[in-house]
């Protein structure tokens, strides 16, 4: 099962966010993201409905879900919710578009977030699958690039010059890599810019945690 949350920010313009669009089993639109989705209908809408005009809550009032709930945004609503549409034992890809663009506080927190939902499932197992307990798999792609969670050392293929980001949230963890071309083996991770703007140097690379701990790592395409 194929899964799109399309939040409120930019929406994609790149062909792999659209493409994604486009063949997904479901789509589940932000609060007013509707209005912006080309191509097809949403499945469902969910959020608070703040911002969905009132011609467009009568339009859509069979697909809407609302959640008036203040303690998260209508993108971990939308996640949540897309978590119970997995059936129990069944897989599930779940990619988070247009999160990013507007005001910079949101789009931080935003992308932030998938560590919180990644840790709601389970640890990651299998880092470059990315699979998930429970068979789910989370990412946020956006018009640059793809963030992807990870909670331990793993190994990725790649193409040489990939542009790679290290975003770690425990200033204690040290990283071991293989494969980049600025090594990050004496690189303290204080600050969330201290793993970013790396590249790959062959196909393949590697990082070895020195504990398990909260990561996002983006892929530029």
């Amino acid at each position: 099962m194929n899964i799109v949350i399309l939040a409120d920010g930019n929406y994609p313009a790149a062909s792999y966010p659209l493409q994604l669009l486009q063949t997904a089993d479901i789509v589940i639109c932000c609060d007013a993201s509707v209005l912006k989705l080309k191509g097809r209908r949403p499945d469902y809408i969910v959020g608070d409905m703040d911002t969905l005009d009132q011609v467009h809550k009568e339009k859509y009032k069979e697909i809407i879900i609302h959640s008036s709930c203040q303690e998260t945004n209508d993108q971990t609503k939308a996640f949540s919710f897309a978590l119970g549409l997995v059936p129990e034992g069944s897989c599930a890809d779940i990619h988070i578009l247009g999160n990013t663009g507007g005001r910079e506080d949101h789009t931080l927190g935003n992308i932030s977030l998938l560590m919180e939902y990644t840790s709601r499932v389970g640890d990651v197992i299998a880092p470059f699958n990315n699979r998930m307990h429970e068979g789910i798999y989370a990412d946020i792609v956006t018009d640059h690039g793809i963030f992807t969670p990870h909670y331990d050392s793993f190994t990725a293929s790649c193409r040489k010059g990939q542009q790679i980001s290290i975003i770690s949230f425990d200033k204690t963890l040290r990283i071991k890599s293989k494969g980049l071309l600025y090594p990050t083996d004496d690189a303290v991770f204080e600050f969330w810019w201290r793993g970013t703007l790396n590249e790959a140097a062959g196909e393949s690379f590697s990082l070895e945690f020195s504990h398990k701990a909260p990561l996002l790592l983006f892929r530029q395409y």
